[in-house]
């Protein structure tokens, strides 16, 4: 967990701006549930499961309640669904916020980090899976990221499964170890499965089986995600046998979005179907379909950082930065007003200790500009713009550094 100074900040902000926008293009709408859920709610049956529960931060409140802290947005849009079961469907959030995983701490990964998040609850159609698939492609286009998506179906797995002997009451963990197949390799996941006690026969057979597309083309599961895959029918979708994804809850489409040529080798996003959980919530035996996305903010801004290392980043939002002379400084509030209300990010000297340290000052932050109000200027109803990049400066009237300044950021 940690502080983020101006320049991160800044950043983080770029980034989150953009994944509203594509959001909301999309048609989902913004909801917010807090940080911190009941125990029961996070540990319920359709929730993260076991993997995850290790992972979560679990406290007491003054009353006694056991509680945690989320660890995604997911959870949350169930019981929130639970909580609301007359809302119109098919509903369509998207959520942005932190979440918290007591996990191991690498490049990309905190403890404290932003999901941002997609879902449509209530529709059961391929389209809504290829929808979420369509979004990630779209944000990742925005950000200028060569990414590759990884997608498949747990219905797939499930069936593998079957097929390989693997005790049905281990299929969950055999899915979970596979789920580490391109992080640890093939020896350790037949190591891993074998010692949750699956067989070593139906462990390789299972394993074997994942990555022979071939063979997997006639099962239900494939039948399920073909409509998806054609539906989207973009080169950086790929159709992935072994993936597996973590979390329990999922119950058809999965997929991961990857990051081309980086160092950051964990998803950017991720995401899929789970149509059982929220009908868990709601106690009944009623489905609800369901199918979201999540990016994760940390990864994103590494991979971005990494392909703008050539690049300063940017120290402050200020445009303008406003240099009025000792005894101008009434008249160099009223110019930053001016500023302001034409949408202008302006900031001042306020000690007014001269041209000299003004421009220091500007320098050392980046602000683009200065505005210089000095005697002569205020006499001709102008100010001196400074454009700090060029040393270019004009005399204009402050509607006309208004739009300077806007034709510049533009």
């Amino acid at each position: 967990m940690r502080d983020f100074s101006p320049e991160e900040k800044i950043l983080r902000d770029e980034v989150i701006a953009i994944l509203k926008n594509v959001f909301e293009l999309y048609g989902f709408s913004p909801l917010e549930t807090p940080v911190v859920e009941r125990w029961e709610v996070l540990s319920a049956k359709y929730s993260g499961g076991e993997e995850i529960l290790k992972e979560t931060f679990k406290l007491k409140d003054q009353g006694g309640r056991d509680l945690g802290l989320r660890y995604d947005l997911t959870v949350p849009l169930a019981r929130f669904i639970g909580m609301n079961p007359t809302i119109k469907r098919p509903f369509k959030r998207y959520q942005i916020g932190t979440v918290y995983r007591d996990g191991p701490i690498k490049k990309g990964r905190t403890r404290e980090f932003y999901q941002c998040d997609a879902d449509i609850v209530g529709s059961s159609s391929p389209l809504a899976d290829a929808e979420c698939v369509q979004l990630a492609l779209e944000v990742f286009e925005r950000l200028e990221i060569d990414i590759i998506v990884k997608i498949n179906n747990r219905k797939i797995l499930s069936e593998l499964a079957r097929m390989a002997a693997v005790p049905e009451d281990l299929t969950d963990a055999a899915i979970l170890s596979l789920d580490k197949f391109e992080k640890v390799g093939p020896d350790e996941v037949i190591r891993e499965m074998v010692e949750r006690g699956i067989p070593l026969a139906s462990a390789e057979r299972f394993l074997s089986g994942a990555q022979d597309p071939e063979a997997l083309k006639n099962s239900e599961g494939y039948r399920e995600l073909e409509p998806v895959l054609s539906a989207v029918r973009d080169a950086r979708v790929v159709w992935t046998p072994s993936l597996a994804r973590g979390l329990s809850y999922y119950t058809g489409t999965i997929y991961e979005v990857y990051a081309k040529g980086s160092s950051v080798t964990g998803s950017l996003a991720a995401g899929g179907r789970y149509d059982n959980m929220i009908g868990q919530f709601l106690g009944s035996t009623e489905k609800i379909p369901a199918v979201g996305i999540s990016f994760g903010l940390e990864p994103i801004l590494e991979v971005l950082k990494e392909q703008r290392r050539d690049l300063p980043m940017r120290k402050t939002v200020t445009q303008v930065y406003v240099i009025p002379f000792k005894n101008l400084l009434t008249e160099g509030r009223r110019v930053c007003q001016q500023l302001r209300r034409m949408g202008i990010k302006t900031d001042m000297d306020f000690a007014a200790k001269g041209i000299s340290d003004g421009l220091k000052y500007a320098n050392a932050y980046d602000i683009p500009f200065v505005v210089i109000v000095g005697p002569d200027e205020v006499a001709q109803g102008k100010v001196k713009l400074r454009d700090m990049r060029s040393g270019e400066e004009r005399l204009l009237a402050v509607e006309e550094v208004a739009q300077q300044i806007s034709r510049s950021s533009a």
